[in-house]
């Protein structure tokens, strides 16, 4: 209970600062208001008769919980730069504290983000099943098991890629991951090798997810089998989240158990370095 308090208090700092942060916050809104944009041009176009605005509405939902685990990696590849993760090894409960805080800054992060795109893209997507209360029970549970699914792993990649420059080359390939998975188009326009890629990712049955809880049901002909595949989306989801809660704790502990004030000085002045 001392970690869980002291890491709830943490998280709410952590995203009061983001949201009081002149950069942060610009880059809370920005983004949503691009993804808006984007609607705006897909909305008028049709696949299947399906107007590709309407598919991508959710699924850029699912992908922006996704994203959570990219924020996670980077801000701890970053706390382990500036000796914030040896600073909390240091104190009683300090790493399951830290661990509490990020996941409570983080998703709270993600949630605020997906309110800011979804009020305006709502007004410009009008062809959406979003009169049910069960719609957004659906869309609820669908975030929170996606949260569940990807922060871990972004805790993994944090603790494996130790400096920005590594972070940087890490999102290349998630962005490849999230261009073939469905979000701004379907994927079963793809090549069949292309679509087998995509659905061993959270990104893909996020989305599918999304747009099973939003859509109209005509919608299910553009999916592939011209179905929601619920199941299969819950246990993927499920078979991610499990692996990740097994593996971040591990790799959180070794991870902090090297950390070091010699290592902590040496990865800053190689910081200060590419700086100058």
């Amino acid at each position: 209970m001392t970690a869980l308090r002291a890491g709830w208090r943490r998280g709410v700092v952590e995203l009061r600062q983001s949201f009081t942060n002149g950069a942060e916050l610009w880059a809370h809104f920005f983004w949503p208001l691009v993804m808006v944009v984007v609607l705006v041009f897909l909305r008028d176009r049709l696949f299947a008769g399906v107007s590709l605005g309407a598919l991508a509405l959710p699924s850029i939902l699912g992908m922006n919980a996704a994203l959570g685990l990219v924020s996670m990696s980077q801000q701890l590849t970053a706390d382990r730069e500036d000796g914030t993760l040896l600073r909390a090894r240091a104190t009683p409960h300090g790493i399951p504290a830290y661990v509490i805080g990020k996941v409570v800054s983080v998703s709270a992060t993600v949630v605020v983000d997906l309110v800011i795109f979804l009020v305006p893209a709502l007004l410009l997507v009008p062809a959406l099943a979003v009169g049910d209360a069960t719609t957004w029970l659906r869309v609820t549970a669908l975030l929170l098991l996606g949260l569940v699914a990807t922060l871990p792993l972004g805790a993994v990649l944090g603790s494996v890629f130790a400096t920005p420059r590594a972070q940087g080359l890490l999102t290349v390939p998630i962005l490849g991951v999230i261009a073939i998975s469905g979000i701004f188009y379907p994927v079963a326009a793809l090549a069949g090798w292309l679509q087998a890629v995509a659905q061993l990712f959270p990104f893909y049955w996020l989305g599918l997810g999304m747009r099973a809880a939003l859509l109209p049901p005509s919608a299910v002909t553009v999916e592939l089998g011209d179905s929601w595949r619920p199941a299969a989306t819950i246990l993927v989801l499920s078979a991610w989240a499990v692996a990740g809660l097994l593996l971040a704790p591990v790799v959180l502990r070794r991870t902090a158990e090297r950390e070091s004030g010699s290592r902590v000085t040496a990865r800053r002045d190689r910081a200060l370095q590419r700086l100058g």
